[in-house]
């Protein structure tokens, strides 16, 4: 063995050691999200709405009663959101949607689950009615024809309607957006009502005034509603004289969301699909 002079050995001695190993890095948690699917099925598309976010179909990550994104305006005529929250549910009480909510009660304050305005846009006045809620002959006098208002105000009373929360707005464009939130006491009677009585293959059972024709809009973008929410969109064809709608109905839970927007020489299809998306996000 050869000697280390002492030279070398003050050398080794004021060597630094060697630094230690790192630990492996743990793998990140995978994001629990919730793939949102519509429930009339229509074949898979690139995600047409991307919201907040990269790599998300909507944008919108399922949370638990937490606060939802907005949605950024976007150079094709998307509109800008103010920050959405879930309202707060009373203790112990489960969501809409829950697996132990046999009824699809929504516990919150059904005018607290109304999507607000976008920015820049001029707001309607409040309802009319009693605590903030429509009256119900105010939502019938949307729809034309005496007898079809007669027979719908008939059917809501048959179901148990038992109130409504609207808002309504106008976006700079000139497009005017309705949003109406029927309560019915359950997730059965609200499905039979929309199913048998307000939605067909085509077109919605009642028409709104000055829109006769419609087709169902197969263009909505897939996965854009959790498989509970059943989802009709509609668009009035061509010719549709001075103003075009658009209008959805949706029922979730124990609530029928009828979601109607109409503007003069036609209605941007992003910010309707949009609107009725983030609707259905605060209902479930």
């Amino acid at each position: 063995m050869t000697e280390q002079t002492p030279d070398q050995a003050q050398d080794q001695a004021q060597a630094p050691a060697p630094p230690p190993a790192l630990p492996p890095t743990p793998a990140a948690p995978a994001r629990n999200r919730r793939v949102l699917r519509t429930a009339l099925r229509w074949t898979a598309a690139a995600a047409v709405l991307p919201l907040v976010g990269a790599g998300t179909a909507y944008g919108i990550t399922r949370m638990d009663r937490t606060d939802l994104p907005g949605l950024a305006t976007a150079s094709d005529g998307r509109w800008t959101y103010p920050e959405l929250a879930r309202p707060p549910l009373p203790a112990g009480s489960p969501g809409p949607l829950a697996a132990g909510n046999k009824t699809g009660a929504h516990y919150a304050d059904l005018r607290a689950l109304l999507l607000p305005a976008p920015e820049e846009a001029t707001v309607d006045p409040p309802p009319r009615g009693t605590d903030g809620w429509l009256p119900t002959k105010d939502f019938l006098a949307q729809f034309a024809g005496e007898e079809n208002r007669l027979e719908l105000g008939q059917k809501l009373t048959d179901y148990g309607l038992r109130h409504i929360a609207a808002r309504g707005w106008t976006t700079p464009d000139g497009t005017r957006t309705r949003i109406q939130l029927l309560r019915f006491d359950t997730a059965v009677v609200s499905e039979g009502l929309m199913i048998g009585n307000l939605v067909g293959s085509q077109a919605p059972t009642y028409p709104v005034r000055g829109a006769e024709y419609y087709e169902l809009d197969e263009t909505f973008p897939p996965k854009a509603h959790p498989k509970e929410v059943t989802l009709f969109p509609y668009a009035e064809t061509k010719p549709y004289g001075a103003e075009q709608v658009r209008q959805a109905y949706l029922v979730a839970g124990d609530t029928i969301a009828v979601v109607t927007q109409s503007r003069g020489g036609g209605v941007n299809a992003l910010p309707f699909q949009q609107t009725v998306a983030l609707q259905t996000e605060l209902l479930t």
